[in-house]
């Protein structure tokens, strides 16, 4: 049994130039990749980018304080993630903390400041149908028409057609006299106020005004009224609390900017269809009919009959009752009118949008329905000076201990010391360039936790070096040469640092599994490195020490080698092969 093993041993020894082949393949392999993808540097994190941090806290309807679970807690983090990557900040960070938090990290870069506003914007969203809309301050009901986008904050302002439908153009149709409005508003308001009004009351029976003020419907709609016409959208506060407390089954006011930047006030009806009703939403360029950029919308199968429904009582109306709002986080964000009854499953909204109020609008509609209301508890912007700073001083901590254990290993180690640091350098590359690629592969943003993690790994890397080292000269004391030594202190050596890494990789994935933020970058760093350990040992440290073995410098012992005999206490004459031994031993 002993010459096998002998056999296998002696052809470990003989070749070891494809294990370092293969490393240093890989390593320009991974470099190439960094440089043809045009990602040479890793992704930072908030803390040395620079950004805002967001807290958001999830407030339930009343009476169903069970909303706050962890399913609709998770889904909440997934459509806010989403909500922002679709402005194309992917490095950007979602994530619970504790029963009815959620932290939000949005780095500086493009579109932060956009999708800063979207991730406070956390209500439901909602289609309802216009009964009335003025401009703020201003008298008698009027309907916005299309008109240019002002400015990037600007609402755009559409029509609603079917896309087979889409070169239709025309603008809205003239307003009812002033004399006859407000009974018109009021008749509209009765009407809603029925249960067949709205699509989420079917299974209700007729009864009183769901307003729940317990007066008659006209006497609802006239105190609505009155609401409305002492609404002032222009200030803040008043926005900020219009529709609270209101249900999705009851007519509503809403704030709004219109296309050239006033704020507009409505009067809403019940939510006919809801944000989870559209399946998709995208901002397209529509060079064909030369509507320029336009949002069209996919429906589901029970919002396309509902919106089917909507859209075809809408399109038997006058402006504006002809318009359905969009309505996200109380704020009217779109107020298309339509002409027809849209039937396809499927819309498009045009107006005069450029691409960026378009994709915004794309974005709310596709992620813009939340299983719960969060209110934002503090925003709190890192600058990346603070960062910067705390990074240069973690990286002179880091090249203060890397410089101690070069010294030691020269100190201790000598010509050793060589095959360590060669070996550091190849895991410092590794590591490097991985880094740089999973930024854009899988969203990794280096934080300080992570670049935490990358120093207590020099220290993991350098044991495993000195677990072998010392194996090798075991060997020697015991009187082997150097090349049978290096050879029968590998298979121990190598049961230790598997062990070794096993416990520290273990280590990292619980920590990366139970907690969340920026520990997370620590314990993702501590497990990438640890791994990398394993294949710079096995595949570039061992055979480097297998070829070195094979030079007069090192198999004769010279005294700064770091293997001299006498140096270590071995008595000569030395062997160069040894008794038999239990293959279980070995």
């Amino acid at each position: 049994m002993a010459t096998p093993k002998k056999g296998r041993n002696a052809s470990a020894q003989s070749k070891p130039g494809r294990s370092l082949a293969l490393i240093l393949i890989a390593i320009a392999a991974l470099t190439g990749g960094m440089f043809a993808s045009g990602h040479t540097k890793p992704r930072l994190g908030i803390d040395l980018a620079g950004g805002t941090s967001i807290t958001l806290r999830a407030v339930p309807e009343a009476g169903n304080e069970a909303a706050i679970n962890k399913t609709n807690m998770d889904t909440a983090v997934s459509i806010m993630e989403r909500r922002v990557n679709g402005l194309g900040v992917s490095e950007s960070e979602v994530q619970t903390q504790g029963r009815e938090n959620i932290i939000v990290n949005i780095p500086k870069g493009t579109n932060s400041e956009q999708a800063r506003k979207q991730v406070g914007t956390t209500a439901k969203l909602y289609f309802r149908p216009v009964i009335a809309t003025e401009i703020a301050g201003g008298k008698g009901t009027a309907s916005p028409s299309p008109s240019p986008t002002g400015s990037p904050t600007d609402k755009p302002s559409g029509k609603a057609t079917d896309k087979p439908e889409a070169t239709d153009k025309g603008s809205a149709s003239p307003s009812a006299s002033a004399s006859t409005q407000g009974r018109a508003v009021t008749d509209a308001l009765k009407a809603d106020a029925t249960p067949s009004a709205s699509a989420s009351d079917k299974g209700d029976k007729a009864g009183p005004s769901p307003s729940g003020s317990g007066g008659t419907a006209e006497g609802d709609a006239n105190a609505l009224q009155a609401k409305y016409a002492k609404l002032d959208c222009t200030d803040e506060k008043t926005r900020s609390s219009v529709g609270d407390g209101v249900k999705a089954s009851e007519p509503t006011l809403a704030c709004g900017k219109n296309a050239q930047g006033q704020w507009q006030k409505y009067i809403l009806g019940p939510a006919e269809v809801d944000g989870t009703d559209v399946d998709k939403a995208q901002a397209v360029l529509n060079t064909q009919t030369g509507a320029g950029w336009t949002v069209t919308m996919d429906f589901t199968d029970a919002g396309a009959k509902k919106f089917a429904n909507i859209t075809g009582k809408l399109a038997q109306n006058q402006s504006p009752q002809n318009q359905f709002a969009i309505v996200l986080d109380g704020e009217v964000v779109s107020d298309p009118y339509v002409k027809q009854a849209l039937t396809g499953g499927n819309a498009e909204i045009s107006g005069n949008f450029n691409q960026q109020s378009a994709q915004e609008l794309s974005n709310m509609l596709s992620y813009g329905a939340l299983p719960l209301t969060f209110k934002v508890d503090s925003m709190t912007t890192v600058t990346a000076a603070l960062g910067g700073d705390q990074l240069q001083a973690g990286l002179i901590a880091g090249a203060i201990g890397l410089a101690l254990v070069v010294i030691y290993l020269l100190a201790y180690y000598r010509g050793l010391s060589f095959i360590a640091i060669l070996s550091l350098l190849v895991s410092a590359a590794l590591t490097y360039t991985l880094m740089a690629l999973l930024g854009p592969a899988i969203g990794f943003a280096l934080n300080l936790p992570a670049v935490c993690g990358a120093i207590v790994a020099i220290g993991i890397t350098a044991d495993s070096f000195i677990v072998y080292f010392e194996r090798v000269r075991d060997e020697i004391r015991e009187g082997r040469s150097l090349r049978p030594a290096v050879e029968r202190a590998w298979p121990r050596a190598r049961r230790t640092i598997l062990v070794s890494d096993f416990v520290s990789f273990l280590a990292a994935a619980v920590l990366f599994l139970v907690t969340v933020g920026k520990v997370q970058g620590f314990a993702f760093t501590l497990g990438l490195t640890t791994l990398l350990d394993v294949v710079v040992v096995f595949l570039f440290t061992k055979p480097l020490l297998t070829l070195m073995a094979r030079r007069p410098f090192f198999a004769n012992g010279h005294k700064w080698s770091g293997l001299d005999p006498k140096s270590l206490g071995a008595q000569p004459p030395l062997r160069r092969t040894r008794r038999p031994v239990d293959p279980k031993e070995a």
